[in-house]
């Protein structure tokens, strides 16, 4: 029995922070962030504020698969990193997505602003912002086709150009389409075409 197939795991943390700790806060939030990224199996994270009077805050991380996801969750890292900061911040809703769905909030992990300072330096810190909901499913399997397509299209054209390919088995030739359009598709053009298309997938009906 093939094994079934690892997908990226995107969780969406929601926190409510005593406001008179916000500086604390902050601190506490980009260390959290600070320790995830020495995991293996680490794709990213960020975090934001639902508004400057707000005391909601959304923490946002993105781990290779389950187990990858696990060992940071279950670690003495995150346990210590936690209790450092329970005196100001208690969780209130955590979700998880898995699979394709998790391209659509890839953009909520740089919701975390770098600015160059006049004396050359970087200084980091949240945009004030919410953290949307994924769109429809119709919208997401619109914008997977518009990056699919081409990328399929143009896959073939060249293909056709390998001497004897159009003579291989069908399955030997969907086998080497699919492992070269794969990671194509994975880390180009559906990260490029999400970010194209963000404005309309974020639209709300």
């Amino acid at each position: 029995m093939a094994e079934p197939v690892a997908h990226p795991i995107t969780v969406a943390i929601e926190r409510r922070i005593n406001p008179s700790r916000t500086a604390e806060a902050t601190s506490w939030m980009q260390a959290g962030t600070d320790l995830a990224t020495g995991f293996p199996g680490f794709l990213g994270s960020g975090w934001v504020r639902a508004g400057e009077g707000s005391d909601l805050w959304y923490m946002l991380y993105r781990f290779r698969d389950i187990p990858t996801l696990e060992d940071w969750e279950q670690s003495s890292q995150r346990a210590w990193w936690l209790e450092s900061g329970r005196a100001f911040a208690s969780e209130v809703r955590v979700e998880r997505r898995t699979g394709i769905e998790g391209w659509f909030d890839a953009s909520f992990a740089t919701a975390v602003e770098t600015r160059t300072l006049g004396d050359g330096t970087t200084s980091t810190g949240p945009i004030q912002q919410p953290i949307p909901a994924a769109p429809p499913r119709w919208k997401q399997a619109v914008t997977i086709w518009l990056g699919f397509f081409p990328t399929n299209l143009l896959a073939s054209w060249l293909l056709g150009f390998v001497p004897g390919f159009g003579d291989w088995p069908l399955v030997f030739r969907v086998l080497l389409a699919t492992l070269l359009l794969t990671p194509v598709m994975t880390y180009a053009v559906l990260p490029w075409v999400t970010r194209a298309l963000r404005p309309w997938l974020q639209r709300a009906a």
